[in-house]
């Protein structure tokens, strides 16, 4: 068996086709964000601007914040010392999920290593609880939530992206005495489109289903406490299961589920993801914690950030740029190729010193390559004023390439 050559072989059809990732080295500067310090290969450093960052509102860097996590080490140490099975709770993870649980109006939350392993261990574990559940997922669900849907078998039914006509069609072909689950993101990341949520609940409802609904990309941005689109839009309380991030908009780390103490309990009782993983540091928590806490109350940080988005997008869409805007805080630009949104990606950190990272497939479909641009309050006007003028200039380059090459 030649495995290197096999090794070889999956390797350099993603050089070919242009989808070979490269992880450039960064160290983000607390004080300084979104500037950073790129570490090139070479072994020389260069200051540069991060444009596709997820900490969405720079709390990575706030005082409150790191002020938490501080206290925290100095009190608890490093690590959490286990499971949270097995002495791995401590005050500070208590105190988290009682943040979460108040932050989304539920009687519980679950705190877990990641957003992902929440989504794949709660939605994987739900058939177990509820035997027989059959799970209606929109097709742009994100990996996590389809890696839970589908670990272990059971019944799933794939809709059709924010189609409730396609929805409904399937709901009313099942046994309507069959416990059913419809599975949805409130902000679908690569497009920055938004779920109907308000209607989605009102299907729930009609066919006795639960919901669960995917807010990583809104936690701490929407909602008059940050709580999501659920909370802006007022239908928190018809949500069961709210997946939502700590390593976003409350730039720690870390994710969790918010439910009812019986759903929480049940989770918790049953999750391998859960059950099997060491804990959160207690620094984490606390930190966390207190990200969550301050952000219920900082509605100008959020105002600041929708106003960044919306003169980013107005100055793209005003050189003629193929923007995605649907609303949301989220700036995608269409590429349409892998090649070509690696050159871009590239060019903009050598010759403008701005790091922009292509998303290629599987993140996205093929031939829906894209620059996926996260403005935040921490970047100021001549930042986007530079990336305005970057991205205009590379953008008639690469067009005028093009045109060459076609001819």
């Amino acid at each position: 068996m030649t495995y290197d050559r096999m090794l070889d072989a999956a390797l350099n059809r993603l050089h070919d086709e242009g989808r070979y990732r490269t992880f450039i080295d960064i160290e983000r500067k607390r004080g300084d964000f979104p500037l950073a310090t790129w570490h090139k290969p070479d072994g020389s450093d260069a200051a540069i601007t991060v444009w596709c960052g997820n900490d969405y509102l720079g709390m990575g860097q706030h005082p409150v914040v790191l002020a938490a996590m501080h206290e925290a080490l100095d009190a608890s140490g490093a690590g959490s010392g286990g499971t949270r099975n097995i002495s791995g709770t401590t005050i500070y993870h208590k105190r988290l999920e009682a943040e979460l649980a108040d932050l989304h109006g539920k009687e519980a939350a679950l705190v877990f290593t990641s957003a992902y392993v929440a989504n794949d261990a709660t939605l994987s574990t739900l058939r177990k609880i509820f035997p027989g559940l059959i799970i209606y997922s929109d097709a742009r669900n994100h990996n996590s939530m389809i890696e839970g849907i589908r670990r272990d078998g059971g019944e799933k039914r794939i809709f059709h992206h924010n189609d409730l006509a396609h929805l409904r069609q399937l709901l009313q072909a099942d046994d309507p005495e069959a416990p059913k689950l419809i599975a949805f993101e409130s902000i679908y990341s690569m497009d920055g489109d938004f779920g109907p949520i308000r209607e989605l609940c009102d299907l729930a409802e009609e066919f006795d289903a639960l919901t669960y609904v995917d807010e990583v990309h809104a936690v701490g941005m929407y909602g008059p406490r940050g709580a999501g689109v659920a909370e802006r839009d007022g239908q928190m309380h018809r949500i069961d299961i709210i997946n939502g991030t700590l390593a976003k908009a409350y730039g720690v780390f870390g994710g969790y589920i918010a439910a009812s103490a019986k759903m929480v309990d049940a989770v918790r009782s049953f999750a391998p993801g859960f059950i099997f993983t060491t804990s959160l540091p207690p620094a984490v928590a606390a930190g966390a914690a207190a990200s969550v806490r301050y952000l219920k109350t900082a509605q100008p940080l959020r105002d600041a950030q929708q106003t960044n988005a919306r003169i980013l997008k107005m100055r793209l869409k005003g050189l003629g740029l193929p923007i995605i805007d649907h609303g949301s805080h989220i700036v995608p630009v269409h590429v349409g190729d892998p090649i070509h949104c690696k050159l871009l990606s590239d060019m903009l950190l050598e010759r403008h010193s701005i790091y922009v990272q292509p998303i290629n497939y599987p993140t996205v479909p093929k031939g829906t390559e894209r620059l996926r641009l996260t403005p935040s309050p921490v970047h100021d006007a001549g930042q986007i004023d530079r990336l305005v003028k970057a991205m205009d200039a590379l953008w008639r380059h690469c067009a005028l390439n093009r045109a060459e090459v076609s001819a």
